[in-house]
């Protein structure tokens, strides 16, 4: 019996305790209790601050300047080398003993000049003992062909005294042909480098005798981008610096390579330097500048104002101390301008600081003008 009411009531407890349970938990959802109460509040005040305290900043302090047109130089900077006008090594032409040199290393010689003999004794004796042949058969020619008109001989003699006459001249002009080979002449005036041989050296073809070059005027060999190529004409002007010299050098385009190098897509340019003084010095290093060509009307702004936008480019402009974007289309780029062919004319105030803060209608505050 006692355990029947202790069954009784311990159920009735848990019924108790579960409806005492769901009373309270519903009434914590609907009124969410002291906590959710308090954490309503703030969350009530912060909305407010959030809504209310969203004011407008002060104006953005900006320079500005004033657009207008300018002369544009389009330059481009390259390097080269320097190169004579003319240059050659020189050899002699048949082989023997050097028996003479008669010019001195580094100085200017003459279209010309005599510069090197090679042994030749042997050639002139043999020229001399041809020539009294030739005189000896002259005069043999001359009697047949007195006698001839005498029908003294017949012409098949005067023909072979005429032939015997004709091949030693033409044997004596072989033997002169080989006396000049052994004679080295300066082929173009110009100066003449460090000699390799010395006197009584023996000489061959193959051998390197010194180096002439001709240094006025000098070559200057440059390549400039394919893209370039139709803006490269000959008489076009280029400046240049060497590295044996502080002073800039001119000289004028007169010869552009037909092809593009395939693998550097460049051009091949030479211009010719006037160096009367010879103050260019041939092989050297040079830092060409060239103009390619020079707009009288346009319109160069600094490179931060741009700003890249998805299709184009936009740059900002100040009317009436506010901010307005201007689209724009660009062309020439250089190390801090660019330049703008469509969106800005002259007289706009293009905004060239705070680009970071501008948006359309932000309020200026104009703290400079460049004009």
């Amino acid at each position: 019996m006692k355990t029947r009411y202790i069954v009784y009531i311990a159920i009735a407890l848990i019924i108790g305790y579960l409806t005492y349970n769901r009373l309270h938990g519903d009434a914590t959802k609907e009124g969410g209790g002291p906590s959710a109460g308090a954490a309503g509040g703030k969350g009530d005040k912060g909305g407010k601050d959030a809504k209310g305290g969203k004011g407008k900043g002060g104006p953005v302090p900006v320079v500005v300047q004033i657009v207008k047109d300018t002369v544009f130089n389009n330059t481009i900077n390259v390097t080269g080398t320097v190169d004579p006008n003319e240059r050659v090594s020189l050899t002699s032409q048949t082989a023997g003993n050097v028996i003479g040199i008669y010019f001195s290393e580094g100085s200017h010689v003459t279209k010309g000049q005599v510069l090197v003999r090679v042994y030749d004794a042997d050639l002139q004796a043999n020229l001399k003992q041809t020539e009294y042949q030739i005189a000896l058969a002259k005069e043999g020619e001359y009697r047949n062909r007195v006698l001839l008109q005498k029908e003294a001989v017949s012409k098949q003699e005067y023909d072979t005294s005429l032939s015997s006459y004709n091949t030693l001249k033409a044997q004596a002009d072989g033997i002169r042909a080989q006396i000049a080979r052994t004679v080295v002449k300066a082929p173009f005036s110009g100066v003449i480098g460090l000699r390799s041989i010395s006197p009584g050296g023996y000489l061959t073809p193959q051998t390197a005798i010194a180096t002439l070059v001709s240094t006025n005027p000098m070559k200057v060999t440059f390549s400039v981008p394919e893209r370039y190529r139709s803006l490269v004409k000959a008489g076009t002007k280029i400046n240049f610096t060497i590295a044996s010299s502080r002073k800039n050098f001119s000289a004028t385009v007169y010869a552009i390579d037909p092809e593009v190098d395939a693998v550097s897509r460049t051009v091949t340019v030479r211009a010719r330097a006037a160096n009367a003084d010879n103050e260019i010095t041939a092989g050297g290093f040079a830092k060409i500048s060239m103009v390619l060509e020079q707009s009288t009307r346009t319109i160069m702004v600094p490179t931060q104002c741009v700003v890249p936008d998805l299709k184009s480019s936009k740059v900002f402009i100040a009317r009436n101390d506010t901010a307005y974007a201007r689209p724009v289309k660009t062309d020439v780029r250089t190390d801090t301008q660019i330049e703008i062919i469509e969106g800005l004319k002259p007289g706009d105030s293009l905004i060239v600081s705070g680009i970071i803060q501008m948006r359309p209608k932000v309020p200026l505050k104009i703290v400079k003008v460049i004009k």
